[in-house]
Order: C-alpha cells, then sequence, then structure tokens
C-alpha cells in the first residue's frame, strides 16, 4: 500500500487511532486525527488534530484514506459524513494489516477470546517462534507493525467492531470459540453482530485452517475444519483432565494450573492453532505449566469459612455467564447484574436453576433479572439490591461451607464503574474485607 503524500485522516484518538497515524505518517502520507473530544494528546510530531469533530467537519473533509478506530460506529451520520468524501474507509486492523508480512491467527468469539489469545501467545513463544498477542487485547496491531523487527506470528484478538472494516484481511488460521447476543447497544439484531463476526472468513481459502467448537454454525467453510469440545464429539475432546485429538492423548491439563470446562476448550483452541505451524503437543504442555488465567475470568479470590469467591467480572454477556456456571463443580450463590443493554437472562433460566441455590442481582438491570429469576424462586430465591458491596455482603449470609460465590455479571459494568477490571477488582476488596 503506497501511501506517498496521501491525505490520511484517522477518526478516533484513542490508543488505536494515535498508532495507525503514526505508521501513516512513517509510510510517508499527511495525517490528520480527527476526534469529538476537547483535547487530543500523544500525537506523533507532524500529525494535525482535529478536536471537536463533527458531522459538518466530516462534511467539510477531503481525504484518499479514512481509518476507523474500532470503538466508532460506522452506521452513523457522523461517520458517513467523512465516508462521503474519503476515497477508500477502513478500520485500524485492515489498515496495519496491509504492512504486515507475517502469519496471523485471528482469534475471535464471545467469550474466551483474551484466555486463548494469551495461551496462542505463550505457546508459540515457548516453542521459538516470535509471537505478540494484540489487537482488541493488548498492543494494537499499528503498534506491531512500527517495530524494528516485527513478530513472525500474531495472535490476534478480533472484535465484531473490527472486523466489521475489514477488506483483504487474510489470516492464516481463524479460531471461532463461540456464538451468542452481545453489544445489543451496538446491534440492531443478532443476526447484524453476527454478521460482523463472521467477516473474518470472508478471504480464506483451501490452504487456510478453521478452528471451531463443535455445534457453532459458520456456515460452508472453503478452509480446513477442526473442531473441540467439552460436551460433544469433535476433533478435540476432553477425558477426565486429557485433550484427545480424534482419540489419542494430547495435552494433560492436571499439569497446569487450568480448570474448568472453558479452560479446557480455550486449551484446545489455541494448540489447534499453534499446531498448525507445526508447534508440538509436548512443547505447548510445557509452556501451559505455570500459565496462569487471566484476571477476572473465573478466577479464585480467596476461600473463606469453607466458600470459595470466584470473580468472574470479565462476563459481560450471556454466554460468558453460562460458561461460568457450567465450569464450577460446587453448589453456587450467583451475584449477576449491571448495565440494560438488551440481553434476556430468561436464556439461561435452566442452567441457573441447575447450578445455583440462591441469587443475588444489583445494577441497573437488578428488577428485570430479578422478575425473569422469580420462575425458579421455590428452589434458588433471588435477591435485589442497590450496590456490589450489598451483593457480596448478602451472598456471604447465603452462602454455606462448600459453596461457591460466583461473581459473574453477564452484563456490562459501565452503569456503575470504568469498565469490568474496576467491578472486578471492587469485588476483589469486598471479598477480602469480609471476616
Amino acid at each position: 500500500m503506497n501511501l506517498k503524500n496521501k491525505h490520511v485522516i484517522i477518526l478516533g484518538a484513542g490508543k488505536s487511532g494515535r498508532d495507525a497515524a503514526a505508521l501513516a505518517m512513517r509510510e510517508g502520507a499527511n495525517v490528520a486525527v480527527h476526534d469529538s473530544c476537547d483535547s487530543i494528546t500523544g500525537i506523533t510530531e507532524g500529525v494535525q488534530t482535529v478536536t471537536q469533530a463533527s458531522h459538518d467537519t466530516g462534511t467539510k473533509s477531503r481525504c484518499d484514506l479514512l481509518v476507523l478506530s474500532p470503538g466508532i460506529d460506522y452506521e452513523t451520520e457522523f461517520v458517513r459524513a467523512y465516508a462521503a468524501n474519503a476515497g477508500e474507509v477502513i478500520g485500524e486492523v485492515e489498515f496495519a494489516y496491509r504492512f504486515y508480512t507475517g502469519q496471523i491467527v485471528a482469534i475471535t468469539g464471545t467469550n474466551g477470546k483474551t484466555t486463548t489469545t494469551e495461551l496462542v501467545e505463550r505457546i508459540f513463544n515457548h516453542a521459538g517462534i516470535n509471537c505478540r498477542a494484540c489487537g482488541n487485547y493488548g498492543p494494537t496491531v499499528s503498534e506491531m507493525i512500527l517495530m524494528d523487527n516485527p513478530p513472525h506470528v500474531l495472535a490476534l484478538e478480533v472484535s465484531s467492531f473490527q472486523l466489521e472494516t475489514i477488506r483483504d484481511f487474510h489470516p492464516g488460521v481463524v479460531v471461532w470459540l463461540n456464538f451468542s447476543p452481545d453489544h445489543m447497544d451496538r446491534y440492531s439484531t443478532v443476526d447484524a453482530y453476527k454478521k460482523a463476526k463472521m467477516r473474518v472468513f470472508e478471504n480464506l481459502t483451501p490452504n487456510d485452517r478453521v478452528i471451531v467448537r463443535e455445534g457453532e454454525d459458520i456456515g460452508d467453510q472453503v478452509a480446513i475444519v477442526e473442531t473441540f469440545s467439552t460436551e460433544a464429539s469433535a476433533d478435540y475432546t476432553l477425558s477426565g483432565t486429557t485433550i484427545e485429538f480424534r482419540s489419542d492423548p494430547v495435552l494433560d491439563l492436571s499439569r497446569t494450573r487450568l480448570r474448568g470446562l472453558h479452560n479446557a476448550e480455550n486449551v484446545m483452541a489455541a494448540f489447534a492453532a499453534c499446531s498448525v505451524l507445526g508447534v508440538c503437543a509436548s512443547t505447548a504442555e510445557e509452556a501451559l505449566q505455570d500459565f496462569a488465567p487471566p484476571l477476572h475470568r473465573c478466577e479464585l479470590v480467596r476461600t473463606l469459612d469453607g466458600v470459595e469467591y470466584i470473580n468472574d467480572s470479565k462476563a459481560t454477556n450471556l454466554h460468558a455467564l453460562d460458561s461460568a456456571l457450567r465450569s464450577q463443580g460446587r453448589p453456587i450463590v450467583l451475584i449477576a447484574g449491571g448495565k440494560q443493554k438488551g440481553l434476556d437472562y430468561s436464556n439461561i433460566l435452566k442452567r441457573v436453576e441447575s447450578t445455583t441455590k440462591g441469587i443475588v442481582v444489583f445494577g441497573e438491570i437488578a428488577n428485570e433479572i430479578a422478575q425473569t429469576f422469580e420462575a425458579i424462586s421455590a428452589t434458588a430465591p433471588c435477591v435485589a439490591v442497590t450496590s456490589l458491596d450489598e451483593a457480596v455482603s448478602v451472598a456471604a449470609n447465603m452462602a454455606e461451607f462448600g459453596d461457591t460465590i460466583l461473581f459473574s455479571p453477564g452484563t456490562s459494568s459501565f452503569d456503575m464503574f470504568s469498565g469490568y477490571e474496576e467491578r472486578g477488582d471492587c469485588f476483589r476488596r469486598l471479598t477480602h474485607d469480609l471476616k
């Protein structure tokens, strides 16, 4: 892609926008970053900045290339005003991809992306193959391309927001973990959300590989497909603590710190992806022995009076909540709730009924959840509270020796917190304060 003396506008001054601007500058473009905020900092020298950007600003702009940050919805009139006067419109992932010559493992799905991305990065590096996790998790793709020696492999976590704006993006391996409704505050329908994620398959060839959870509907694929599951017949399955590939033992999870069915599937997907580039099972098992799961994802905070306290704040949708409920082996007191983003908790009612003995709900959506769970109140009474502090206290009183208090909200946190990290940190602190 030749950008010499081309006019490039980067829309959005966040991390991805700033890195894309730096990459465009390196490639000889005339670059401007536009954002609706009042000030822009951290921009590469020579890049123009336009603050308080608006529909009117977009109408007056002209550029050869418009690069969108993933947090900006392409369907808004604001973006359309800019796009109408742009030679081409792409996102940061597509933009940076055009300057990368290594291998890409693209990891997508509603849940488990971050853990699987970290696992892929760790396995490749242990095998002596330079790999960096990036994209929706960690550094941007542009930052990777700006390195003096870009990694040979990118473990690229890609979200639906990033996939909306691809065109030529072509990973050699795609990992599709799962799909369930999410981000319904951005997408008008579930089909629209899935259509955005399905774009990851658009440019694959018969020489590429797709790793997919058995039972997921991803349509017909031209690439080679391998499946994994802890619950159904698949290429990769679980027998006790041993992951098998077509009935042959591959990895023993008892030699790692990874627990739960959801983590077993993440390991299956990660190893399957790495094996495409020649990594053997023994190397992968060595790589995983000291791997600690990410914070806020079924993280054991403490055990108090025989009760386990699990922080699963990263469960920002119902599929993640369902996975957390499925992965526990003890009676559960569930703490759930947060922002109202159009999710229907009745879809997991059967799972909640079969795994929980009590439920505490909080946040913007608390009353709605409480009404939904009224149907199972005989076996799992539900209490609505106004704060996470109160939720932890009530749950602690509900729990008995041998139980698990599972903090798995099932929705996002922005009604009360800056993000799932702050929410999880708050739960951890409240849990440690218990006597």
